[in-house]
């Protein structure tokens, strides 16, 4: 992918301010726009449902609506999120621990019209993911912890992204490498100069000037 992309979190919106926000997305330089999808299981906490996703889908239909499942059954949320609006749905290896079982739940996302990525917590090596990307069009290296936002950036993660930018090149592959948590502009530098495609950006996009936050990372390439 030539083109950086930039996918504000909605988890760092001030709800206060929707509309008003959600404007100022809608006439930034974002295309995406990022649902930190948490069931309280997977992750210690609790977020959005597909209505919510609806609502916005109405208001930024012009967005790519960009799900990341941090839930213990997303096979069973995936096509809810789908029916909901959802363009990418991305799940995390760590609930199956199992390539095959990824590999199928990737093809089922694809049979139902979106496009299917695949996320590693902090701890989990990057090379698990080897025969699981060519099945994927997106992978999220999480940067921070899931489940919370407002997290320091964690540096170590970018050494998985040179692993998997090395492979996605030398294999050819139409998978772009996703990065989330605690991005803002020094850290977004680093994280594209690796091999990032798509900057996940909440607290930083949302506090100040959003258009102008937005271009500044959307300068970083």
């Amino acid at each position: 992918m030539s083109e950086l992309i930039i996918a504000p979190s909605i988890l760092s919106l001030d709800y206060s301010k929707f509309e008003s926000q959600c404007d100022e997305l809608c006439a930034s330089e974002a295309k995406w726009l990022h649902f930190d999808v948490m069931d309280g299981h997977f992750v210690p906490n609790l977020t959005f449902g597909p209505d919510i996703l609806k609502g916005y889908k109405k208001r930024c239909p012009d967005l790519v609506m960009d799900v990341h499942l941090m839930v213990e059954d997303p096979t069973f949320f995936a096509p809810v999120f789908i029916d909901a609006g959802a363009d990418v749905i991305t799940f995390h290896y760590e609930v199956f621990n199992d390539e095959e079982k990824c590999i199928e739940l990737a093809r089922k996302i694809h049979a139902l019209g979106a496009k299917a990525g695949i996320s590693i917590k902090p701890k989990t090596p990057a090379e698990r993911l080897k025969n699981i990307l060519p099945e994927v069009d997106l992978v999220l290296i999480m940067s921070v912890e899931p489940g919370f936002g407002g997290q320091a950036f964690m540096a170590a993660m970018l050494d998985k992204v040179r692993v998997l930018r090395q492979q996605i090149d030398a294999d050819q592959l139409a998978c772009v490498i996703e990065i989330d948590g605690g991005i803002k502009d020094q850290t977004g530098k680093l994280a594209v100069d690796a091999g990032v495609d798509v900057l996940v950006a909440g607290s930083y996009v949302f506090k100040g000037d959003i258009k102008a936050n937005v271009h500044t990372l959307k300068c970083l390439k």
